[in-house]
Protein backbone atom coordinates (compact mmCIF):
# COMPACT_ATOMS: atom_id res chain seq x y z
CA UNK A 1 0.00 0.00 0.00
CA UNK A 2 1.61 3.40 -0.93
CA UNK A 3 1.42 5.77 1.92
CA UNK A 4 3.22 9.02 0.53
CA UNK A 5 4.40 9.48 -2.82
CA UNK A 6 7.02 12.59 -4.13
CA UNK A 7 8.14 13.31 -8.01
CA UNK A 8 10.32 10.22 -8.20
CA UNK A 9 9.56 7.92 -5.18
CA UNK A 10 6.86 5.60 -3.63
CA UNK A 11 6.94 5.01 0.27
CA UNK A 12 5.05 2.07 0.60
CA UNK A 13 3.89 -1.17 3.77
CA UNK A 14 6.43 -3.58 3.50
CA UNK A 15 5.37 -6.85 2.50
CA UNK A 16 6.70 -10.38 2.53
CA UNK A 17 7.65 -10.03 -1.10
CA UNK A 18 10.58 -7.66 -0.17
CA UNK A 19 12.40 -10.20 1.39
CA UNK A 20 15.41 -10.30 -0.78
CA UNK A 21 15.71 -6.48 -1.28
CA UNK A 22 15.74 -6.13 2.74
CA UNK A 23 17.99 -9.25 2.79
CA UNK A 24 20.46 -6.87 0.75
CA UNK A 25 19.92 -3.32 2.76
CA UNK A 26 20.28 -5.15 5.90
CA UNK A 27 23.45 -7.06 5.04
CA UNK A 28 25.07 -3.73 3.37
CA UNK A 29 28.24 -2.53 5.02
CA UNK A 30 26.58 1.10 5.10
CA UNK A 31 23.63 -0.56 7.36
CA UNK A 32 26.24 -2.57 9.47
CA UNK A 33 28.47 0.58 10.32
CA UNK A 34 25.45 2.48 11.13
CA UNK A 35 22.67 1.32 12.25
CA UNK A 36 23.56 -2.00 13.73
CA UNK A 37 24.05 -5.67 12.73
CA UNK A 38 20.24 -7.55 12.68
CA UNK A 39 21.62 -10.79 12.19
CA UNK A 40 19.43 -11.31 8.85
CA UNK A 41 21.60 -13.86 7.61
CA UNK A 42 19.13 -15.39 5.14
CA UNK A 43 16.14 -14.35 3.01
CA UNK A 44 13.87 -16.63 5.54
CA UNK A 45 15.73 -14.26 8.32
CA UNK A 46 14.24 -10.75 6.36
CA UNK A 47 10.83 -12.23 6.04
CA UNK A 48 10.53 -12.75 10.00
CA UNK A 49 12.14 -9.40 10.60
CA UNK A 50 9.32 -7.65 7.93
CA UNK A 51 7.05 -10.03 9.57
CA UNK A 52 8.29 -8.65 12.70
CA UNK A 53 9.92 -4.95 12.64
CA UNK A 54 8.19 -3.16 9.66
CA UNK A 55 4.54 -4.77 9.73
CA UNK A 56 4.29 -5.02 13.13
CA UNK A 57 4.74 -2.06 13.77
CA UNK A 58 2.27 -0.56 10.98
CA UNK A 59 0.12 -2.61 12.78
CA UNK A 60 0.41 -1.51 16.64
CA UNK A 61 1.57 2.14 15.83
CA UNK A 62 0.05 3.10 12.24
CA UNK A 63 3.28 3.58 10.74
CA UNK A 64 6.57 2.69 10.39
CA UNK A 65 9.33 2.34 8.00
CA UNK A 66 8.63 2.41 4.75
CA UNK A 67 9.90 0.63 1.65
CA UNK A 68 11.78 3.70 -0.27
CA UNK A 69 10.90 2.89 -4.28
CA UNK A 70 11.72 4.75 -7.63
CA UNK A 71 8.31 5.43 -9.30
CA UNK A 72 9.90 4.40 -12.52
CA UNK A 73 10.85 0.99 -12.54
CA UNK A 74 9.47 0.15 -9.11
CA UNK A 75 13.36 0.03 -7.78
CA UNK A 76 13.26 0.24 -4.03
CA UNK A 77 16.50 1.86 -2.88
CA UNK A 78 16.15 2.09 1.03
CA UNK A 79 13.96 2.41 3.77
CA UNK A 80 12.20 5.81 4.96
CA UNK A 81 9.79 6.05 7.89
CA UNK A 82 8.99 6.95 12.04
CA UNK A 83 9.69 4.62 14.68
CA UNK A 84 8.10 4.71 18.01
CA UNK A 85 10.82 3.53 20.64
CA UNK A 86 9.78 2.77 24.39
CA UNK A 87 12.95 4.37 25.40
CA UNK A 88 11.69 8.01 23.87
CA UNK A 89 8.71 10.15 23.92
CA UNK A 90 8.49 11.01 20.88
CA UNK A 91 8.72 9.70 17.52
CA UNK A 92 12.12 9.46 15.45
CA UNK A 93 12.88 9.37 11.59
CA UNK A 94 14.47 6.49 10.50
CA UNK A 95 15.97 6.08 7.23
CA UNK A 96 18.78 4.09 5.27
CA UNK A 97 19.54 3.65 1.49
CA UNK A 98 21.68 1.59 -0.56
CA UNK A 99 24.84 2.80 -1.28
CA UNK A 100 24.64 2.98 -4.64
CA UNK A 101 21.50 5.32 -4.46
CA UNK A 102 22.89 7.99 -1.48
CA UNK A 103 24.13 11.33 -2.75
CA UNK A 104 21.16 11.28 -5.13
CA UNK A 105 18.46 13.53 -2.68
CA UNK A 106 15.88 10.32 -2.82
CA UNK A 107 16.49 10.19 1.41
CA UNK A 108 15.77 14.04 1.52
CA UNK A 109 13.12 13.83 -0.38
CA UNK A 110 11.14 11.10 1.36
CA UNK A 111 11.73 12.36 4.94
CA UNK A 112 10.72 16.08 4.21
CA UNK A 113 7.50 14.42 2.43
CA UNK A 114 6.74 11.77 5.68
CA UNK A 115 7.83 14.61 8.24
CA UNK A 116 5.63 18.07 6.38
CA UNK A 117 2.57 14.99 5.92
CA UNK A 118 2.40 14.07 9.59
CA UNK A 119 0.93 15.01 12.26
CA UNK A 120 3.11 14.55 15.26
CA UNK A 121 4.59 18.11 16.63
CA UNK A 122 7.65 16.57 17.54
CA UNK A 123 9.97 14.19 15.82
CA UNK A 124 13.20 13.10 16.83
CA UNK A 125 16.47 12.49 15.07
CA UNK A 126 19.18 9.67 16.40
CA UNK A 127 22.39 9.10 14.68
CA UNK A 128 26.11 9.42 16.15
CA UNK A 129 29.13 11.72 15.49
CA UNK A 130 30.31 9.68 12.91
CA UNK A 131 27.52 9.50 10.45
CA UNK A 132 27.87 13.02 9.34
CA UNK A 133 25.61 12.25 6.17
CA UNK A 134 22.57 11.42 8.80
CA UNK A 135 24.03 14.62 10.49
CA UNK A 136 23.76 16.75 7.33
CA UNK A 137 20.28 15.18 6.43
CA UNK A 138 18.98 15.75 10.63
CA UNK A 139 20.02 19.35 9.76
CA UNK A 140 18.68 19.88 6.45
CA UNK A 141 15.48 18.34 7.35
CA UNK A 142 15.10 21.53 9.79
CA UNK A 143 15.99 19.09 13.43
CA UNK A 144 18.42 20.56 15.43
CA UNK A 145 21.08 18.78 18.16
CA UNK A 146 19.79 18.52 21.21
CA UNK A 147 22.20 16.79 23.24
CA UNK A 148 24.21 13.54 23.76
CA UNK A 149 22.32 10.33 25.52
CA UNK A 150 23.33 6.35 25.62
CA UNK A 151 20.81 4.87 23.23
CA UNK A 152 20.16 0.62 22.56
CA UNK A 153 23.10 -0.93 23.32
CA UNK A 154 25.28 1.14 21.26
CA UNK A 155 29.05 1.78 22.62
CA UNK A 156 29.24 5.25 21.39
CA UNK A 157 26.35 7.71 22.94
CA UNK A 158 23.94 8.60 20.47
CA UNK A 159 23.18 12.83 18.92
CA UNK A 160 19.54 13.38 19.93
CA UNK A 161 18.24 15.81 17.21
CA UNK A 162 14.38 17.50 17.02
CA UNK A 163 12.18 19.95 15.13
CA UNK A 164 11.19 21.60 18.65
Amino acid sequence: MIKFTTSRLNLREASLDDAEFIFKLLNNPTWIKHIGDRKIRTVKDAVQYIEQSLIQSYNENGFGLYIMELKQGLIPLGLCGFLKRETLENVDIGFAILPEHAGQGFTYEAASQIIHSSEFPIIYGITYQANVASIKLLKKLGLRYLYNFQFGNYEEESMLFSNE
